[in-house]
């Protein structure tokens, strides 16, 4: 509760201080400045002022009371559920907002109408003489002023909630882990603040002038005073639209690079890091978008250094793999450019290619889990050890389900899983058939089985590679995919005939 009463405090000296400037400074001047009446007659009007504030603070203390009511309930309470944190965080930023509400309403007419009736009923008995009218000016005064209390109070309310925001992140940190946030959602956009703002500030001086002048002139030339006021409606027209225009300008110089920012950060989310933003400002915008493109420089670097730890770490693992049997030493490598080949010629974007490839690398990983008697037998395995074979394929996929995060591996673990399965159904571990089977296990199962059959073996010599694609040929829709063995039997061929043809070109030469 130390932090909700610190804010209370703040809340009540703003107001004190938006007060003072906005009614007291204010209303005050232009009421002693611009009236001409007898002392008496003045008495009664701060008499009339003070009943009114009465009303006014009454009226306002109840409206905030029921405003804070959520936040004082929520600083009363040490333990929140996440959703009331979330809940909180947003209600304490639309706090500001609410300010403006309470103070143009309950504020503005907690005082105006009770100073209205009773300047009305003291003009009717006597007790004040001046014009009917004047009550309206004076309420057209009061407006403004309001109006510019609510703004000044704004501004001072959204610095005055922040150690309430930081609180409840505290919170949410401690109790759940997680920091609430708005998530990039726009309560209040920057243009209509400045609009509102930069308007209301160019329009207060020239309305109040106008006002105040108008009541002047009634002592000096009544007749004076009626060609004034459509002399001065022009002026403030004038200056209104002079005060929306700059505005506008003001706006519209704010929000290029805030717009330009945005749109880049939503770029980054998205993964794209080639792009840099133009610095085209000369003011602090400047300085801001040099550090932006500083930040995705060194996310860049941070990015391509993570990319190269990563291609290590699983080339580390498939050779780790690989060093367990010195006759199948490079297979996981070999399987993984045997598999990038494919996977290129069949169209495959360089993101898929690269999930592809790491896949291709870690294919065997559960192999690890083989005992070396079964995975080193240098004879025919018997149907007992095939058994324990045809287990590493899940064994693989357990491995990585064990890696954190959880879902690090989840792209990999589709081909892990299903690079023996035969397209005709009659593969292990699930039995699936065509493309039931998983992309990746499809290209993988072509690629393993050629290396497989061109490698050397303990108990056999690698078969030629013509050979090799003679049975993956054979074996296309029931072994394997006929469209990837397709692809990589053509491509083998194509490139076994252009080394051919390339001596025989230099000979001729």
């Amino acid at each position: 509760m130390e932090v909700y009463r610190s804010f209370i405090l703040r809340l009540l000296r703003n107001y004190l201080i938006g007060s003072i400037a906005a009614v007291f400074v204010v209303g005050s001047v232009v009421m002693v400045s611009t009236l001409q009446l007898p002392n008496i007659q003045f008495i009664r009007l701060i008499i009339i002022v003070l009943i009114s504030l009465l009303f006014m603070l009454v009226a306002e203390l109840i409206t905030l009371w029921a405003q804070l009511g959520p936040i004082r309930q929520f600083f009363a309470s040490e333990h929140h559920e996440k959703a009331d944190l979330t809940k909180m965080y947003e209600s304490i930023h639309r706090f500001p907002g609410q300010t403006i509400y309470r103070i143009l309403g309950p504020h503005m007419l907690g005082f105006s109408l009770p100073a209205a009736g009773l300047t009305i009923w003291m003009i009717s008995t006597g007790g004040l003489e001046f014009p009917y009218g004047y009550v309206a000016v004076a309420a057209a005064c009061a407006l403004l002023i309001a109006v510019m209390h609510a703004l000044i109070e704004y501004f001072l309310t959204v610095r005055t909630v922040r150690p309430l925001l930081l609180e409840v992140r505290r919170r949410g940190k401690e109790q759940h882990g997680i920091e609430p946030s708005l998530g990039g959602r726009v309560l209040v956009s920057i243009q209509r603040k400045f609009q509102l703002s930069t308007a209301l500030i160019g329009l207060f001086p020239l309305l109040l002038f106008f006002l105040a002048t108008f009541i002047r002139l009634q002592y000096m030339d009544s007749e004076f005073a009626k060609e004034y006021i459509l002399w001065a409606v022009l002026i403030v027209v004038l200056g209104g639209g002079f005060a929306l225009v700059g505005s506008w300008l003001l706006i519209r110089d704010v929000r290029g690079p805030v717009t330009e920012l945005t749109e880049e950060m939503t770029r980054i989310q998205e993964g794209d890091l080639g792009r840099r933003t133009p610095d085209l400002y000369a003011d602090e915008f400047s300085a801001l978008i040099s550090g932006f493109n500083m930040m995705i420089n060194r996310l860049e670097m941070r990015q391509e250094r993570n990319r190269q730890l990563l291609q290590s770490y699983f080339s580390t693992l498939a050779a780790a793999l690989d060093a367990r049997d010195k006759y199948t030493a490079g297979h996981s490598m070999r399987v993984a450019e045997y598999s990038i080949l494919i996977g290129k010629l069949s169209g495959m974007n360089e993101e898929q290619a690269d999930l592809l490839y790491k896949s291709a690398l870690l294919h065997d990983i559960g192999k690890i889990g083989i005992p070396d008697e079964v995975l080193l037998k240098d004879g025919k395995l018997s149907d007992d050890e095939f058994a324990i074979i045809r287990t590493h394929p899940v064994l693989g996929e357990s491995i990585l389900l064990q890696i954190e995060p959880i879902d690090a591996m989840a792209d990999f673990l589709p081909g892990v899983r299903s690079h023996h399965e035969r397209y005709d159904g009659k593969g292990y571990p699930d039995g699936m058939v065509g493309e039931e089977i998983p992309l990746f296990g499809r290209i993988i199962a072509v690629a393993d089985a050629f290396d497989a059959m061109t490698s050397d073996r303990p108990y056999r010599n690698g078969m030629s590679h013509e050979k090799a694609l003679s049975i993956l040929e054979e074996g296309k829709g029931t072994q394997w995919d006929p469209y990837f063995a397709g692809l990589f039997i053509d491509e083998w061929r194509r490139q076994q005939q252009q080394h051919v043809q390339e001596p025989a070109e230099r000979g001729v030469s």
